[in-house]
């Protein structure tokens, strides 16, 4: 079995990636993709671990992208089998960077505008050497007492249309594949549900991005139902597209989902890693 989406303190989640690879050892698991948030700046100290207890390390990343219109939720990338941050898509993961601590500031001078009690420093703390981003803003307004859970610090304040949010710069799917296949590297669309379409307009999209290059699609996820995850199977199926899955483990950000099993049914078999691989371009 393996995990092919987890996420460490380097970007969202609450474990360093030496122990996401412990889990996944502890799991069983033959293979591990660690996926923090726009960097590859996890992938050294995972292959450091992964060396040391002899499990496969994927290098990879997922990318937030643009949807300018075309779907009312969120498009996510997970890119695999990168992790040269002077390729391409690397370079420009590092402008995304720069972008996002710019976001940042905005965010919480926004915030203190609105009355509320917080500072950059605060959120750089809490963010420690990873990238920084609206979830630790809300660990922060959290630990403030400010809020009573993370979810909430996104109802109230940090979500799309509330007093915090503020848009950042992004990549087009289109973009990011492209980039992605200049680096060697290939693209898989994370957890499809979250662009909030229903059967047909998913359908339609994952055509459009099966047309512009994509090259998988994340069926075995950790909180979906097994009809959930047999519908975007088939969907896979039909564009010609490599299924995946993982667990999308974050830590305490995400408390239900555990490394290699989800929320207790995920068991994502190797070949889906072989089909994948099939596809690796080297640039």
């Amino acid at each position: 079995m393996i995990d092919l989406h987890s996420h460490s303190t380097v970007s969202d989640g609450t474990d360093p990636p030496a122990a996401i690879i412990a889990m996944a050892v502890d799991r069983a698991l033959t293979a591990i993709a660690l996926t923090d948030h726009d960097t590859l700046e996890h992938i050294a100290p995972a292959r450091a671990a992964a060396d040391e207890l002899e499990i496969r390390l994927v290098p990879a990343t997922e990318i937030s992208c643009a949807l300018d219109g075309r779907a009312p939720g969120t498009l996510h990338l997970l890119v695999y089998f990168l992790d040269d941050p002077d390729s391409p898509l690397g370079a420009r993961l590092g402008a995304l960077q720069t972008a996002r601590q710019s976001r940042n500031v905005l965010i919480v001078e926004a915030l203190r505008d609105n009355g509320v009690d917080i500072t950059l420093d605060e959120v750089l703390a809490k963010g420690g050497t990873g990238t920084v981003g609206r979830p630790h803003i809300a660990q922060v307004l959290m630990d403030k007492g400010a809020v009573s859970s993370i979810q909430e610090a996104f109802d109230v304040w940090l979500a799309k249309g509330r007093p915090g949010y503020h848009e950042r710069e992004r990549l087009g799917p289109e973009v990011a594949t492209g980039l992605a296949h200049e680096s060697g590297a290939v693209t898989v669309v994370a957890h499809p549900l979250s662009l909030g379409l229903d059967t047909t307009e998913l359908d339609r999209f994952v055509a459009e991005l099966a047309e512009a290059g994509l090259d998988g699609l994340e069926c075995e996820y950790g909180r979906y139902t097994p009809e959930e995850r047999g519908a975007l199977s088939a969907l896979a199926a039909r564009h010609g597209l490599a299924p995946t899955g993982g667990s999308d483990y974050h830590g305490d950000n995400k408390p239900d989902l555990q490394i290699g099993i989800g929320q207790g049914d995920l068991a994502v078999p190797d070949d889906l890693l072989e089909n994948l691989e099939s596809r690796h371009r080297v640039p």
